[in-house]
């Protein structure tokens, strides 16, 4: 599974012109799994978010996790993370997984994150959404599991 990891200010998720989904400060999740992807590798990798020290602390040293903040996360299915890049100028998604094993483990990797403990907010898997946000730093990282 692959995950684009944003900190955030604020972070917002519209479908059809209607907000489904926002946070406040906390981390934007882009998630996408491959193929060879299944559950135990949605749950570690949703482990490992949850303990991710991408927040500052009194120190201004980025030592702070999701669990240690409070913050939320808002978990967007992406399907274009898995694509092979390798030739060419299209991008080809044969590495992604089919669109229901997709869904079972972008579910299973919301609510992994929400058993840890984070306070956890979607998107709609599959539809057309326009994701807004205001990054903080701006700090992104990209994740993958295994590592």
């Amino acid at each position: 599974m692959r995950a684009l990891v944003q900190r955030v200010l604020e972070a917002s998720v519209t479908v059809e012109g209607k907000t489904i989904s926002s946070i406040g400060g906390g981390m934007l999740i882009l998630l996408g799994a491959m193929q060879e992807d299944d559950e135990l590798r949605a749950q570690s990798l949703a482990q490992r978010i949850s303990r991710f020290r991408i927040f500052e602390d009194s120190e201004g040293k980025m030592n702070l996790s999701l669990l240690d903040t409070g913050g939320a996360a808002l978990v967007v299915s992406q399907f274009t993370l898995c694509a092979d890049l390798s030739r060419g100028n299209r991008p080809s998604f044969g590495p992604a997984a089919k669109p229901d094993k997709a869904r079972d483990l972008y579910r299973v990797f919301c609510e992994s994150l929400a058993a840890a403990g984070v306070p956890v907010h979607t998107g709609e898997f599959g539809a057309d959404m326009k994701v807004g946000l205001v990054n903080d730093g701006p700090v992104t990282f990209m994740l993958q599991e295994p590592r």
